[in-house]
């Protein structure tokens, strides 16, 4: 098991996948994270974090190249959207594009395989689908080798 934490200043990496306004980034930053990687879609969120933390951010997260464009890292950070899976968007999951955006949450941890991850706790995810939608994505993870809690 790799050692995350150790006496310098940065104590690890992390990527901010759907960074909006930038969260994570500066919870992780307390932590002692140095964020070497951030996706937004949004270009008025982008320009924001580019004030706020110096990165500029990449667009559309499905057409980044994994291999190329994502450094490796200890920790991936991902406040995937909430408006599939809660009571106030239109509740369609996986059927909503916007949805199947944890697919690539799936892939970037299948090719770069951090130590580990943290995902946005989405309101309305739990009993989204009576439960289906969770245990796919859980098992989905499982299915990396993640510990899932």
């Amino acid at each position: 098991m790799p050692k995350i934490m150790d006496n310098k200043k940065e104590k690890f990496t992390f990527i901010d996948l759907f960074a909006g306004i930038g969260g994570f980034h500066l919870a992780m930053q307390k932590l002692g994270g140095k964020c070497v990687f951030a996706s937004e879609l949004k270009p008025d969120l982008r320009k924001l974090y580019k004030e706020n933390f110096n990165i500029d951010c990449a667009g559309d997260i499905n057409t980044i190249d994994i291999e190329k464009e994502i450094p490796k890292h200890t920790v991936l950070c991902a406040g995937f959207p909430c408006q599939p899976f809660s009571a106030a968007g239109l509740g369609l999951g996986f059927e909503d594009t916007r949805g199947t955006l944890f697919f690539e949450i799936e892939r970037i941890l299948k090719e770069k395989k951090p130590y580990g991850f943290l995902l946005e706790n989405v309101e309305g995810l739990v009993n989204h689908d009576e439960g289906r939608t969770l245990k796919i994505i859980i098992n989905h993870l499982k299915q990396l080798n993640y510990y899932v809690s």
